[in-house]
């Protein structure tokens, strides 16, 4: 698959040549990052920090909430390493620093070795130093330390003159099972698909800034298709991962969605059909997952209107459940509530709803059998959502910031406070 690569450079979204000359400003990297999300994980490299110029932490660190992102540049010892991955990246890279003795001491499955190659050997301390060691060679020395390695073609790099493919199923190869992500040149989406039956993926910058390349079309790259009209079974899901319906899709379909940030699929009666323009429930289109045999796809959207299906539910098998039914109900009760409702009193009075808050807490802590845990949580659990809606959050955003949190190395002790605490934290 594709990896949409973001280099920074004083704030700013930059291309390269060889490394060195900066071919083009692409400004202001958050749009570029909103639009490149739907493709999945990004690259994310601050050249600054690199070169030791400077840094782009904070930039990095709004970026790493836009989009899942694989942070590098300037990683150079564990605890840079650690800071960036308790800051939410879904992986960092290291380059010089990827050695045996930090490597060690890191997640394996989150950290991805950077190898900068000139006609397959590798090269140091920005490309310009030689080190007499051919790639393959370096890849076996740290495939155990390592779920990835991000190898570039330092000769390519920034030309479009297309990737070393048989170097590429070199170093898929030697890598075993550690995801190669090969950079360098790669212009063209068949390539993308090349790479793909490998078992690599392709990180992209250039081809993609300079409109050589459309994403949508890079993402469809390495899909195939059993069917006879070649369609794409494709599931749609909410934020929350809830199956809202099956449609399909074709490389038009696709192309579009991705265009629009919209839902856009292939209708078998009516060709390209827009969802929700008639109807008003349209969606965002937050991401497209191809799934392990590159034949089916996942949209993950946020739904609008009443629901996906036309029978107006949210659902084509009908309303769905649960706390993301109740998201919904309670959003509605914003407007229109009743005004002797309990929830629009909850609504309007921020002493009633901290104070229910309190007591559901306390009887849920005092809870001792599964029936009367599983009522406390209930009530907890309402609760906290009417705070949650009231406070203008959603629900996936709750959920993403426990994914982020997951994602932490380092741990807290977690201890509760003392009553002086509280009293100084109220």
């Amino acid at each position: 698959m594709i990896i949409p690569s973001i280099d920074l450079m004083s704030g700013n979204a930059v291309q390269l040549v060889g490394g060195k000359e900066k071919e083009l400003d692409a400004g202001d990297p958050r749009p570029l990052a909103e639009k490149f999300r739907v493709a999945g994980e990004i690259a994310v490299i601050d050249l600054d920090a690199a070169l030791g110029r400077g840094s782009n932490a904070g930039v990095i660190e709004e970026l790493c909430r836009i989009a899942p992102c694989r942070v590098g540049g300037g990683i150079r010892d564990v605890e840079t390493a650690l800071k960036w991955l308790d800051a939410g990246a879904k992986k960092v890279i290291l380059g010089t620093a990827a050695r045996p003795e930090i490597l060690s001491q890191l997640p394996r499955d989150r950290v991805i070795a950077a190898l900068d190659a000139v006609d397959g050997e590798v090269v140091v301390e920005g490309w310009t130093t030689a080190t007499g060691r051919h790639i393959l060679e370096q890849i076996d020395a740290l495939r155990e330390h390592v779920g990835g390695f991000l190898v570039t073609f330092v000769e390519r790099e920034g030309r479009l003159d297309g990737t070393d493919e048989a170097l590429a199923q070199k170093v898929v190869d030697a890598a075993r099972d550690c995801r190669v992500t090969i950079a360098g040149g790669i212009t063209t989406t068949e390539e993308i698909a090349i790479l793909d039956q490998m078992g690599a993926d392709a990180q992209v910058g250039m081809a993609l800034y300079k409109g050589l390349m459309d994403l949508g079309d890079a993402i469809a790259a390495p899909l195939k298709s059993d069917r006879e009209d070649g369609l794409w079974p494709t599931v749609v899901c909410d934020e929350r991962g809830v199956a809202l319906g099956m449609v399909y899709s074709d490389a038009e379909s696709l192309r579009e969605a991705v265009r629009t940030g919209r839902g856009v699929y292939h209708s078998r009666r009516r060709g390209l059909w827009k969802k929700g323009e008639t109807s008003g429930a349209i969606q965002q289109l937050l991401r497209i997952d191809p799934d392990c045999d590159r034949d089916a796809l996942r949209f993950i959207v946020r739904q609008l209107g009443d629901g996906f299906c036309h029978r107006s539910t949210w659902t084509c098998w009908g309303e769905d459940r649960g706390l993301g039914s109740l998201e919904r109900t309670l959003l509605k009760r914003l407007d229109d509530a009743p005004e002797d409702s309990y929830t629009r009193r909850l609504l309007d009075n921020p002493q009633l709803l901290a104070s229910k808050l309190r007591e559901e807490a306390q009887e849920l802590a005092d809870a001792d059998v599964p029936e009367d845990v599983t009522w406390e949580t209930a009530d907890v659990l309402y609760f906290a959502l009417v705070a949650m809606v009231r406070g203008g959050v959603a629900l996936s955003d709750v959920e993403e910031e426990l994914a982020r949190r997951a994602r932490k190395v380092s741990r807290r002790p977690g201890d509760a406070k003392d009553s002086e605490q509280i009293e100084e934290d109220s």
